[in-house]
């Protein structure tokens, strides 16, 4: 099987992966368990408490519910509003991070070259890292906050507990970081070429051939010759021969 067919294959099961860990993450926001909490008064009456980033809910055993709104936003803890920026900046980046990786897909045949396919393909791993990050430190936040409250024995207010949600965005987000640190190493290692495979390379002349008279050269010269050696050793005889021949001189008497 071909290198190409191989990254292809690799790169649609990391779209797969990354869609389905996006898809998780954003069922999670209107989800209402994010935390909850039973607390039994009769024996046949229990209620259950449960809220999310957005309401807090009330229900009993008799399938009466009733959900309200949180009344003023600048009352908030700070928490609450870093964790709402993070999970819609994780459902942001998510959705960017499929177009890029559908444009630049080698399946798809939507871009250019393959170099600039990479690339796009790249950015869009690099944009699926940013959505799984988010989405996990929403999450991990959020559940910290839940367990810390839980095991203070100082902690007089009502407790919670983990709700499904929680569980189901750190699921969504290990894919998105998964699929895309895999898909941003194939594609960068096609996209972005080290900076070694750049050097331009020296032409083979009949410089480079290594001869007894090219290492008894001397050091300081620093002229390169482009000519064969023996074609070399040729002219460099005939000049040492030119300074032996014998020249003779004529006088006036000779000419009269």
């Amino acid at each position: 099987m071909k290198h190409r067919t191989v990254v292809m294959y690799m790169e649609i099961g990391c779209f797969v992966s990354c869609l389905c860990g996006w898809i998780l993450v954003c069922s999670t926001l209107p989800t209402e368990y994010w935390t909850f909490s039973e607390v039994g008064s009769i024996v046949l009456t229990t209620s259950n408490y449960y809220s999310n980033l957005w309401k807090d809910c009330i229900s009993d055993t008799t399938g009466v519910s009733d959900c309200k709104d949180y009344p003023s936003m600048l009352g908030l803890p700070v928490y609450l509003h870093a964790c709402r920026a993070l999970a819609v900046c994780a459902v942001i980046t998510g959705f960017f991070g499929g177009v890029l990786t559908l444009i630049g897909m080698k399946c798809t045949k939507i871009g250019g070259s393959e170099i600039a396919n990479a690339r796009v393909t790249f950015a869009g791993g690099i944009t699926y890292l940013v959505s799984g990050f988010c989405g996990m430190i929403t999450y991990s936040w959020w559940g910290n906050k839940i367990v810390t409250e839980y095991l203070d024995p100082h902690f007089r207010a009502q407790k919670f507990e983990i709700g499904a949600a929680v569980f189901i965005g750190w699921g969504g987000s290990t894919l998105l970081i998964s699929g895309g640190t895999v898909l941003s190493y194939f594609s960068g290692k096609e996209g972005l070429p080290s900076s070694s495979s750049k050097r331009p390379r020296r032409p083979a002349t009949y410089a480079t051939a290594r001869t007894r008279r090219t290492y008894m050269l001397p050091a300081s010269s620093s002229r390169v010759t482009l000519v064969p050696p023996l074609f070399y050793e040729g002219r460099k005889s005939r000049t040492s021969r030119a300074p032996t021949k014998t020249t003779r001189t004529f006088s006036r008497d000779d000419f009269v």
